[in-house]
């Protein structure tokens, strides 16, 4: 849920003739969700959005299930995935459900001789290692290591890197990423107890307006194919744009934590939900100061969630081994909690510095191909109690 934004020159009314130095017009166009009926922005180019010049043959990327319907918790290294120079090949699915996929990717190179569209799905991208800059019509935002990048459905994009070293985790949502509803008045602004603000919110910025012909390819993602479709000009034209539809970028590190004398449930640590899932953050924070209080978590079972963790940075206290790109599933139907000998462990300590990223959906996981190279068997044993 953004909140109204204009970058570079745009005229004073919507729908009127906006002129360019030559006298031509500049070409108009509406990006708008649910119909007309939801968020959207008005876009103005050098040239109309809709100049196709060729499109090649598409090809699939739906993802190899493996396991259709999982009931054991799992543990997957995520830093396994080999680092690919290409960003689009390196985007590997390892759950996935029909409410959303979740990839890691490491990709070695920037996207500079082609650009991506997702025309199903919104893109929360997660930047565990790298830093750079995501390119778009709207303008650039930088990022680094930290930060959520916000791509609506629709958006053109480019990620150029700073390095080669670069690990994502990219979370492709077929609904869009909202901020929680608890967190937000009539108005649609954040509420003083919302542990984070518009503040945090980065917004694009440097409007690169390329007044360009040419043969621009847009790989074009839809229901598991990519289409490569060629345009006559620069897709990154736009010389103004206003509204409430187009991508931002938020750091972990400005989320913060809510603390309390006793545990505190998942949910306060929530960042974004969408149709059937949510998104949390787990962050450095104070452990609880309650005199008898036990900072491990409780016991919990999943009567209806499937809980995933991404592990980023720091010590765990309530798990045992636990490496940097580490994922959890914990599945709807049995419950999970801290590793033996955690709990004890934990009392008296007084805060943590981990940082990880959750994801609860609200329908089942199935697992990829992908996945089950990178898991650990044994994780499902890791509670035996000796």
């Amino acid at each position: 849920m953004s909140h109204y934004y204009k970058l570079g020159k745009i005229p004073h009314k919507r729908h009127t003739q906006f002129r360019k130095p030559d006298g031509s017009l500049y070409s108009e166009q509406l990006v708008s969700t649910e119909g007309f009926s939801d968020t959207y922005s008005l876009t103005y180019h050098h040239y109309p959005p809709t100049n196709v010049i060729d499109i090649d043959e598409p090809w699939s990327v739906a993802p190899e299930v493996a396991v259709e319907k999982n009931m054991q918790h799992r543990s997957l290294n995520g830093f396994q995935a080999k680092p690919v120079d290409d960003y689009l090949k390196s985007r590997t699915p390892l759950m996935v459900n029909d409410d959303l996929y979740i990839h890691v990717a490491a990709p070695k190179r920037s996207m500079t001789d082609y650009f991506f569209k997702n025309s199903s799905a919104h893109e929360m991208i997660f930047i565990h290692e790298g830093e750079g800059v995501l390119k778009t019509m709207y303008g650039n935002i930088p990022f680094g290591y930290g930060d959520h990048l916000s791509i609506p459905r629709g958006v053109i994009y480019q990620l150029h890197f700073n390095t080669e070293n670069n690990r994502l985790l990219i979370v492709e949502s077929f609904s869009a990423i909202d901020f929680p509803k608890r967190y937000v008045n009539r108005a649609g602004q954040l509420e003083e107890h919302s542990p984070f603000c518009e503040r945090d919110i980065r917004e694009p910025e440097e409007l690169e307006t390329h007044d360009e012909k040419g043969d621009f390819l847009v790989y074009i993602k839809k229901r598991d194919m990519i289409f490569p479709y060629h345009y006559g000009s620069h897709p990154f034209d736009v010389v103004g744009w206003d509204g409430y539809h187009y991508p931002y970028a938020f750091s972990i590190h400005d989320f913060e934590p809510i603390t309390g004398r006793v545990h505190q449930p998942p949910p306060v640590h929530q960042t974004f939900e969408a149709h059937n899932y949510v998104m949390c953050a787990f962050v450095p924070r104070k452990y609880d100061y309650h005199p008898q209080s036990i900072p491990a978590p409780y016991n919990h079972s999943n009567v209806d969630s499937d809980e995933v963790l991404y592990y980023v940075d720091g010590d765990f206290m309530s798990r045992k081994s636990v490496e940097k790109g580490m994922f959890t599933l914990h599945p709807i139907g049995i419950p999970h909690g801290p590793h033996p000998g955690t709990v004890e462990k934990s009392i008296g300590k007084e805060g943590t510095e981990e940082l990880a990223v959750m994801i609860d959906t609200f329908r089942p996981l199935k697992l990829t191909k992908q996945a089950m190279e990178m898991e650990n068997l044994d994780y499902y044993k890791s509670w035996k109690v000796e």
